[in-house]
């Protein structure tokens, strides 16, 4: 049985949908058959990230309903070998869907890939509730802002109350000279709000901007320091033991932080 991580923010603006498409294909790029699922309905994104927005038919809405067969559906990236994608509905309400239906697409998650990662919506709205029904882990990704700490505070507040315990975090574009500068607070700071544990810090990072414009993934851009930290993110959800700190060949950016946040690293 393979398993399911949904990736989900409190607000909009964090880097969700970048951070699923990288790591869905991180996995996929040390061996293991991903898909990518897109559950922010009505304002999916995914496929756009993935270059695949021009092949879209059918979407996970028409797999819930019956109204097409779970393979036809679903998407191979032709860049990652390993790695489908399955759309989120653009223009019908997550209403069509049920609790029932949820779990049987679930299951044809569960038991066709070794990992599936969920873009959920971000928020606790409309279909945030069906993506952490079928997830078995949740990683919240946040910005180390005030206004996105305490969103991301509420949704996590929203599934413990939904019986899910099985949370890490990922602080995502981070910048050493404003955290130096108390403009952005520090791994500490974000801990104690959330006090879930670290999976990841991804820094702020041009490279990723420009792989974007070229329609290439960061894990796939040697230059690209966001891109290192969302492989080795992959790995720690493989459970290898990388440690934290190690994500950037930028030794002035990399020093910088070691000064800042000590020993719990990027």
């Amino acid at each position: 049985m393979g398993k399911v991580i949904m990736i989900a923010s409190g607000k909009g603006g964090t880097g969700k949908t970048t951070a699923a498409a990288n790591i869905g294909a991180a996995l996929a790029m040390r061996g293991k058959l991903v898909l990518l699922a897109d559950m922010d309905m009505g304002l999916r994104n995914l496929d756009i990230a993935l270059g695949l927005e021009s092949e879209v038919v059918y979407d996970i809405s028409d797999v819930a309903s019956k109204r097409c067969a779970f393979d036809d559906a679903l998407l191979r990236n032709g860049r990652f070998e390993n790695l489908y994608f399955i759309p989120a509905t653009q223009t019908r309400s997550s209403k069509e869907l049920d609790d029932g239906s949820i779990e049987e697409v679930r299951q044809l998650f569960k038991n066709r890939f070794d990992y599936c990662i969920i873009d959920a919506s971000a928020g606790i709205e409309g279909s945030f509730a069906y993506a952490a029904g079928c997830a078995d882990e949740i990683i919240i990704i946040t910005t180390p802002e005030t206004a996105a700490l305490r969103d991301a505070d509420r949704v996590i507040s929203v599934l413990e109350e939904n019986g899910k315990t099985e949370m890490r975090l990922i602080i995502n574009r981070v910048r050493a000279d404003l955290i130096e500068k108390g403009i952005m607070k520090n791994v500490d700071d974000c801990v104690d709000i959330l006090s879930i544990p670290v999976i990841g810090i991804v820094p702020e990072d041009s490279e990723l901007f420009v792989s974007s414009l070229q329609g290439v993934l960061a894990v796939s851009n040697e230059k690209s320091a966001a891109g290192k930290a969302f492989l080795n993110i992959s790995g720690r959800i493989l459970g290898e033991n990388i440690p934290i700190m190690d994500f950037s060949e930028k030794e002035g950016f990399l020093m910088k932080l070691r000064r800042i946040f000590g020993k719990k690293g990027v």
